[in-house]
């Protein structure tokens, strides 16, 4: 659908940011990644060829006796057995002296009458955030061979956490800030275009609910029905929809007088029209401006809420829980700068981001 002429304008001052532009690419391209991070760091192969059929093991569960082994647990196929039976076709030998076929199958000297050379693609980081890598030394452990920012103190890839922890941490800030955002605005319409008793009852609830300590709140819930994603996107909606509202209500008790206004209730157009057709797109402005600070909050909260303790479960990949490991290791330096780095360009890049769409829609803008 072709964008209409304000919106091309408001694109082409986008662009002319370069900074924002750039910022926009980069994000996006790291974001993109993210979601795709079961490709990129897995103990799971992406594809296994076994007797010639293909499998899946990052979409599917297969028990190891799929591939020839003994139990129906899922198969470790980091196991050099496991890994033989698959190369080798399900060989009887592998259960004996897996590491051995294994080097005669890379040299091309191993034969056998039932055998079926089958393969393995890999990620190229086969570690998920939750794997323990097989390395000796005391945890955490430096970097190194294939875990490029070393591991923590549970012997996890720090590089595998820090991808899964950026996706989460950037799906949880778009659901918590959509949602609040858009009770927030809606809320500001009301009392700012109705005023009034609506006004002002509007106010002294938000005034109310503005007093609740919203962390004692927390720590409750997750007292009572344990540490959850969903319960605390919830919470931190039900306590952050309050941003906005402050500042779309006084740009619709602005505007509510102004003659555009007042010849559309005379004209007979409706509330609602006149409110989100009309008024809203010039409150876009003062709400934009209070977007980059609402992002970073929210990322900033969920950072503090895990290294407290009272964040995500345990289980999940954390970026907060990264800097606690930082605080608690400081004989490891490289989880300290990989916590520093990965928020300050996380930060860094959603500010200039969100400054180009503010300025995007400020008439006032123009960029050479």
């Amino acid at each position: 659908m072709a964008l209409s002429p304000l919106n091309q304008r408001r694109w082409r001052n986008f662009c002319r940011n370069r900074r924002a532009y750039w910022s926009l690419w980069i994000f996006a391209v790291l974001f993109g990644l993210s979601l795709f991070a079961e490709f990129i760091a897995n103990d799971k192969p992406i594809l296994v060829n076994y007797r010639g059929e293909v499998f899946a093991p990052v979409f599917k569960f297969y028990p190891e006796t799929k591939f020839g082994g003994d139990f129906q647990t899922e198969a470790v196929y980091s196991d050099p057995e496991v890994e033989c039976l698959i190369r080798s076709g399900g060989v009887e030998d592998c259960f004996d002296e897996p590491d051995t076929i294994l080097e005669d199958i890379a040299a091309g000297t191993y034969a056998a009458d039932d055998f079926h050379e089958g393969w393995t693609l890999w990620p190229p980081i086969p570690y998920s955030f939750n794997t323990t890598v097989d390395r000796p030394g005391a945890a955490p452990l430096p970097p190194g061979g294939l875990n490029l920012l070393g591991t923590d103190d549970t012997k996890r890839d720090v590089l595998a956490r820090v991808i899964y922890g950026f996706r989460l941490s950037i799906l949880f800030t778009l659901m918590v800030t959509g949602a609040a955002s858009l009770i927030g605005i809606l809320a500001g319409a009301v009392q700012g275009y109705f005023g009034g008793l609506t006004d002002l009852v509007f106010q002294r609830v938000i005034e109310v609910w503005g007093s609740v300590n919203s962390l004692y709140v927390i720590i409750i819930m997750f007292a009572i029905l344990g540490r959850s994603f969903w319960l605390l996107v919830f919470l931190m909606v039900l306590f952050g929809w309050t941003a906005l509202v402050g500042v779309v209500r006084a740009e619709f008790l602005r505007a509510r007088n102004l003659e555009y206004v007042r010849a559309a209730k005379a004209l007979g157009v409706g509330n609602l029209t006149i409110m989100f057709r009309h008024m809203l797109p010039n409150a876009m402005v003062a709400t934009l401006t209070m977007l980059p600070f609402i992002i970073t909050g929210t990322i900033g909260l969920l950072a503090g809420l895990d290294f407290l303790g009272f964040g995500l479960p345990s289980s999940a990949p954390s970026l907060g829980e990264l800097t606690l490991q930082a605080k608690q290791n400081l004989e490891a330096p490289w989880l300290a700068f990989t916590a520093f780095f990965t928020f300050a360009i996380m930060l860094s890049l959603l500010i200039f981001i969100f400054e180009g769409v503010r300025d995007a829609f400020d008439p006032r803008k123009t960029f050479s």
